[in-house]
C-alpha cells in the first residue's frame, strides 16, 4: 500500500537567514534538516565586541540544538555542506555523507574577501567567527604585552600601530572599540608603558566612513572617531600586506606603515559552496537569484543571505547584506514553502521499491530516496509566487561609549540617543534571555566603569 511521503527540506546554515527559515516552517508537515559547520547560532554584529574583550563568546553565540530543541519537525546536524547537485536534489558533505531534499534553503553565508590577495590573510585576519574574533583579541592584548618589555623604542612603535582595513561598520565600530580600550580600560594596568600611544589607523579607499550612511552621519562619525584618537587614511587602497608593514596608495603618494598588527574588515564575498551550483554568480560569488529568492530554474531551492544577489521586487535596488535582509529573506522563502506544502497534498511513495539510497561510505542516506522515485512534487512557478520585498528598518553603528549614528530612513540620530537605540536593537535581537541580560549588564558595567573584563589570552602563542 502506498505511503504519504513527507516532504524533505534541507537548510544549509545556522545564520540569521537559515534560523528565520526553519522557525517560519515550524508548523509545517515536513521533514526538516539544519545544516552547519558550527554547532552555534552567532550574533555576529556583536562579534567585534569579542574581539575587544566587552564580551564573551557565549554572549553572542547559541547552540543550533538548544535554538531549535521544541521545534519537533526540524533536526540539526554538524556538517559542512562540499556540494549540491541541483538537478538530483542533492546536498553531499565533506565526509561523503548525502542529503536528499524536495526543497532547499541555501543560507551558507560569505566569507572575507582578500580580492585575490591569496598570502594576505594569514597576516591580516578577517572578522567572520568566534574564533577570527579570539585570534585578534589575543594579538591586541599580546601585542601591549610585548611592548612593555620592548627596549627599542622603534619596535615598540611597531607593536602599538594597529592598522584596520574597511571602513565600513565592523571597522568603524571595531576601531573606536580598540581605541577606548587602548586609551581608558587598560592605561592603569602597565607599569612601564604607557597604553595611550597606541596608534589605531583606520583604512579605506572611499573617501569616508560609513560609505552606506548618509553623509552628515558618515562625518559626525568621523569626527566622533578622531576625538578616540582614531587615525583615518582614506581614499587609499591597500596594494601591500607584509609581515610587519601594510603599504597604501601606489607610486610617488605610497604609504608604508609600519606594523605588526593588521585587521581585515574590507570587505566579503559568497562561500566557495555557491560554485558547485553550476549557475551564474556575479563577481562576489553570490547566486543571482529569481524576485522569489529561488534559483533560476530551480524553483525549489532557494538562496538567502549573504550568498544571494536579491533585488527588491518593487525599487529595484539591491538587497544589502545586512542581518536584517537575511532575517526577512528567511521568513520570506520559509513561508513560500510551508503555503506550498500546506495547499497540495503529497503524492504517494512508490510501492515495492529500494527504501533506501547508500552513501559512499555505505550508510543509508539521512533522507532516504529510491534512485527511481520521482520528485516530490512539481514546484510552483517562481513567477506566481510571492516577490521579495526588502523593508529598510535603517542603520545603526557604533562608535564608544555613548557615540553611535543612526539612519533611521528621514530621521538622523546621533550621539547618545543613537547609541541608546543601537544597544536597544542589538539587545532585542539576541538569542535567549541569559545572553540579552548578560550582555545588558556587561554593557552597563562598562559604561560605568570603564571596563572590560573578558581580557584574556588565550590560544598557543601567548609568550610575548
Amino acid at each position: 500500500m502506498n505511503q504519504p511521503q513527507t516532504p524533505r527540506i534541507l537548510i544549509v546554515g545556522g545564520g540569521f537567514g537559515g534560523l528565520n527559515a526553519a522557525r517560519a516552517l515550524r508548523r509545517a508537515n515536513a521533514e526538516i534538516t539544519l545544516l552547519d559547520r558550527q554547532n552555534h547560532h552567532l550574533f555576529q554584529p556583536l562579534l567585534y565586541q569579542v574581539a575587544t574583550a566587552a564580551l564573551s563568546p557565549g554572549d553572542i553565540a547559541a547552540p543550533l540544538r538548544k535554538v531549535l530543541e521544541r521545534q519537533r519537525n526540524c533536526t540539526v546536524h554538524l556538517a559542512e555542506v562540499a556540494s549540491i547537485d541541483l538537478h538530483a536534489r542533492r546536498a553531499i558533505t565533506t565526509t561523503g555523507a548525502t542529503y536528499d531534499y524536495d526543497y532547499l534553503v541555501l543560507a551558507a553565508g560569505s566569507q572575507t574577501a582578500y580580492f585575490g590577495h591569496d598570502d594576505w590573510p594569514a597576516r591580516a585576519p578577517g572578522l567572520k567567527t568566534i574564533d577570527d574574533a579570539l585570534d585578534i583579541r589575543r594579538r591586541y592584548l599580546l601585542a601591549f604585552e610585548r611592548a612593555e618589555t620592548e627596549s627599542d623604542p622603534q619596535a615598540r612603535r611597531r607593536a602599538l600601530t594597529f592598522a584596520i582595513v574597511g571602513a565600513g561598520p565592523t571597522g568603524v565600530e571595531m576601531a573606536g572599540a580598540m581605541a577606548e580600550l587602548a586609551r581608558q580600560t587598560m592605561r592603569r594596568s602597565f607599569r612601564r608603558l604607557d597604553t595611550r600611544d597606541a596608534r589605531i589607523i583606520l583604512i579605506d579607499g572611499n573617501h569616508r566612513v560609513l560609505e552606506t550612511f548618509p553623509p552628515d552621519l558618515s562625518a559626525r562619525a568621523a569626527r566622533d572617531l578622531e576625538r578616540l584618537g582614531v587615525e583615518l587614511r582614506l581614499g587609499r587602497h591597500v596594494t601591500a600586506v607584509e609581515a610587519d608593514a601594510i603599504t597604501i596608495g601606489a607610486g610617488p603618494d605610497a604609504a608604508r606603515i609600519e606594523t605588526t598588527n593588521i585587521i581585515w574588515a574590507a570587505g566579503v564575498q559568497g562561500v566557495p559552496l555557491a560554485a558547485t551550483l553550476g549557475v551564474p554568480l556575479d563577481r562576489a560569488g553570490r547566486v543571482i537569484v529569481n524576485p522569489d529568492l529561488s534559483i533560476p530554474n530551480h524553483a525549489e531551492a532557494f538562496v538567502i543571505g549573504d550568498l544571494a544577489l536579491a533585488k527588491d521586487a518593487s525599487t529595484g535596488k539591491q538587497t544589502p547584506g545586512v542581518a536584517q535582509a537575511a532575517m526577512q529573506a528567511g521568513r520570506h522563502a520559509g513561508r513560500i514553502i510551508a503555503n506550498e506544502i500546506a495547499s497540495s497534498p503529497p503524492p504517494p511513495r512508490g510501492g515495492g521499491q529500494a527504501d533506501a539510497q547508500r552513501q559512499p561510505g555505505g550508510g543509508a542516506s539521512p533522507h532516504p530516496v529510491s534512485p527511481s522515485q520521482p520528485p516530490l512534487r512539481a514546484s510552483v512557478p517562481s513567477s506566481l509566487r510571492p516577490f521579495f520585498h526588502y523593508k529598510d528598518k535603517g542603520e545603526l553603528a557604533t562608535i564608544g561609549r555613548a557615540r553611535a549614528v543612526a539612519n533611521l530612513n528621514r530621521l538622523h540620530l546621533g550621539g547618545y540617543p543613537a547609541w541608546l537605540l543601537w544597544a536597544l536593537v542589538h539587545i532585542t535581537y539576541l538569542i535567549g534571555y541569559r545572553s540579552k541580560l548578560l550582555t545588558l549588564l556587561n554593557w552597563a558595567w562598562l559604561y560605568l566603569f570603564y571596563d572590560r573584563g573578558v581580557r584574556l589570552i588565550t590560544g598557543r602563542d601567548t609568550n610575548p
